[in-house]
């Protein structure tokens, strides 16, 4: 008989979670200027889509200001429409082959919309650790049906991934709450 599952494959599984909902949450913008904003902008470069970093420099000369160095001339109207679309709330100045992006205040509303994006990458990270939990759950019951665990066995790992994942989740919930604090003080 074997031990069940792995719980250190799934911890880890949950943990890309985490990564992944922790860069997704830094590029939303609070009242500071920092590169991560553009983090999400996904331009259409030679017939793909690719993340802007990865056709231009992104810089922060001043605190309210954003500046992105294009490398291919060619990209600047793919990269400045990409921006706009963005969704992020950005106007950025075309400036021969740089683009200047100025950062507006944030107003309440936009404040209340960054939060619900907010909210809506935590629950993105929130499905991603439930169906690894499921996925868990599904191997133990089938090893268990298979004769390959015994019953009791089987219920300690399957409190054990309950435990792995309500940490997971106050993990997000504690991330969000921070992030949301730090999008609403002004």
């Amino acid at each position: 008989m074997s031990e069940g599952i792995d719980l250190n494959d799934l911890k880890r599984r949950m943990d890309g979670a985490i990564t992944a909902f922790k860069s997704d949450i830094a590029s939303l913008r609070t009242g500071r200027a920092s590169a991560n904003v553009l983090d999400p902008v996904m331009v259409e470069a030679y017939g793909s889509r690719v993340p802007l970093n990865q056709v231009a420099n992104i810089t922060v000369p001043e605190a309210r200001m954003l500046g992105v160095s294009i490398w291919d001339k060619s990209m600047v109207n793919a990269v400045d429409r990409a921006i706009r679309e963005s969704n992020l709330g950005l106007n950025p100045i075309v400036d021969g082959q740089n683009l200047r992006i100025p950062l507006p205040e944030l107003n309440e509303e936009r404040r209340r919309s960054l939060v619900k994006v907010a909210h809506d990458y935590a629950e993105k990270a929130k499905i991603a650790v439930r169906n690894v939990r499921r996925d868990g759950m599904d191997s133990l019951k089938k090893a268990e049906k298979d004769g390959d665990i015994g019953q009791d066995v089987s219920r300690g790992q399957s409190e054990k991934v309950q435990k792995i994942t309500d940490d997971m989740i106050s993990d997000i919930d504690r991330l969000l709450g921070e992030k949301e604090k730090e999008i609403m003080q002004v």
